[in-house]
């Protein structure tokens, strides 16, 4: 694997890092016992193995249509000029000549929460896969703007720069949700959709990023002390606000060593002066009709019956699945059901 890093050099107020995943929902959708798939009225839910429609491949060059894109204005987005910024990425290579998988991240993460399901992708798919640090993310750059119109740009950008004329786009938790906006502004550029424990609504009910973030930017970390106490002083800092173990040892991920002292190296306050927007969803009157599963833990609260009416509208040919055993980091729950469902829903129908 060659990673290609097409970011600056980090400044001092800008550490490198390494890998993280997006903590569990407060609250529970309910036990499954299998894998299922769950119709939501009006035939727009299809079980998986169902056919679809074919990959399209007359497409337009991709610079072209990545600066119709960035003209084009949809209801619900910023009015104002968005300047991508050039992402961070790593990529495997397959033999296939099939559309690449691109993976997205959640809130916290990097693209190195990929990095071992890609290889297994690559091994069962024969895609290309590319793993993406989201911009203020991982090795990305930082900016002061964090809104899903501004990542979805930066994606775009980036298949731009790759030559990528056609993606399937697998994005979790905030990652979902840019997939789920670069595929309804750039149709014809989204091969299939994957949105991983994430529905097109607001999900300020089932989080708790605030007291995340407020108890990281207290968290403080003297010069000079020995890296093996780093990690436990902040640990002790973090306890008393984040109660659960494994929260506190997702968001310490984050926490690198960079001229000289120890720093988060996603920027908190970019993600806490647009938290309401990243908990919200734009509002777009048109729709992606390509191939589209929403995989959803069967323990997390971030795919409700509620949202398949929205869901429906925005992406009608939609199935949706809910992962057994699995809370919100379903790829990280259960890993094996996670590519399996993946495999099935990438691969071309029988001939």
């Amino acid at each position: 694997m060659a990673e290609a890093r097409v970011s600056p050099a980090p400044s001092p107020s800008r550490p490198a890092g390494r890998e993280s995943v997006w903590p569990r929902p407060l609250r529970s959708f309910g036990p499954v016992v299998s894998l299922v798939t769950h119709q939501a009225g009006l035939g727009m839910l299809r079980a998986l193995g169902c056919p679809r429609a074919p990959p399209r491949w007359a497409q337009p060059p991709p610079l072209r249509r990545w600066r119709a894109g960035l003209a084009r204005e949809r209801k619900g987005l910023a009015s104002h000029a968005v300047t991508p910024v050039p992402l961070s990425y790593a990529v495997l290579d397959g033999p296939s000549p099939q559309p690449p998988l691109v993976f997205l991240h959640g809130l916290f993460g990097s693209k190195s929460n990929f990095q071992s399901l890609a290889k297994k992708l690559v091994a069962q798919t024969g895609r290309k896969v590319l793993t993406v640090d989201a911009r203020n993310h991982g090795n990305s750059p930082y900016s002061s703007l964090m809104t899903y119109e501004a990542m979805s740009a930066d994606v775009r950008l980036l298949l731009c720069q790759l030559h990528l004329q056609r993606c399937v786009l697998v994005g979790h938790s905030m990652g979902g949700k840019t997939a789920m906006v670069l595929a309804l502004q750039e149709l014809e550029l989204v091969d299939r959709l994957v949105c991983v424990d994430m529905s097109p609504s607001e999900t300020t009910a089932v989080t708790s990023f605030q007291s995340f973030l407020t108890a990281m930017k207290a968290v403080d970390i003297p010069r000079g002390i020995p890296c093996s106490t780093t990690r436990r002083l902040a640990e002790e800092q973090l306890r008393p606000a984040i109660q659960e173990p494994a929260i506190r040892q997702f968001l310490l991920t984050n926490l690198v060593y960079t001229e000289d002292q120890f720093m988060w190296r996603v920027n908190l306050e970019a993600v806490s002066q647009h938290l309401k927007e990243l908990m919200g969803f734009p509002d777009f009157q048109t729709s992606y009709t390509g191939p589209a599963l929403f995989l959803g833990g069967s323990r997390s609260g971030y795919i409700s019956s509620d949202d398949y009416p929205e869901i429906e509208r925005l992406f009608p040919e939609a199935e949706i699945q809910y992962v057994p055993d699995a809370g919100h980091w379903v790829h990280a729950d259960q890993p094996q059901e996670f590519i399996a469902a993946v495999c099935k829903f990438v691969a071309p129908p029988p001939a």
